[in-house]
C-alpha cells in the first residue's frame, strides 16, 4: 500500500503528514466537524507505508488520514489506537511528541 507524506521542517520541529493513496483532495465530515485532506497540506511524495512510519517515527508532530497509515502507525507504538477518531470510516490521528 502506497501512501503520500510530507515532511515539514520549519527549524522548530519536524511535522509529517500521511495520507493514505486515493483520499488526498477528498472531504469527510464527522457532526459538526469536517476533515479535509487537501493537497496543501497532504500532498507530498507517494512512497511505501514503510518508508512514511521511519519519517513519523523522527517527527514531533505527525497527521494522518486513512487505514493503512494509522495501522502502520499503532502496530509500531508511534500512534495510541485510543487517539484515532473518524469521519465517517475514515480514521484520523494526530501525535505530539513533547
Amino acid at each position: 500500500m502506497e501512501v503520500h507524506l510530507r515532511v515539514i521542517n520549519d527549524g522548530r520541529g519536524v511535522l509529517v503528514a500521511i495520507c493514505d493513496a486515493g483520499l488526498l483532495g477528498e472531504t469527510f465530515r464527522q457532526g459538526k466537524m469536517k476533515l479535509e485532506v487537501n493537497t496543501e497540506f497532504y500532498g507530498g511524495t507517494l512512497c511505501t507505508v514503510d518508508k512514511a512510519m521511519e519519517a513519523l517515527a523522527q517527527a514531533d508532530i505527525g497527521n494522518l488520514v486513512g487505514e493503512a497509515a494509522i495501522n502502520a502507525a499503532v502496530d509500531k507504538g508511534l500512534a495510541d489506537p485510543q487517539a484515532v477518531i473518524y469521519f465517517g470510516p475514515v480514521p484520523h490521528v494526530q501525535i505530539v511528541r513533547l
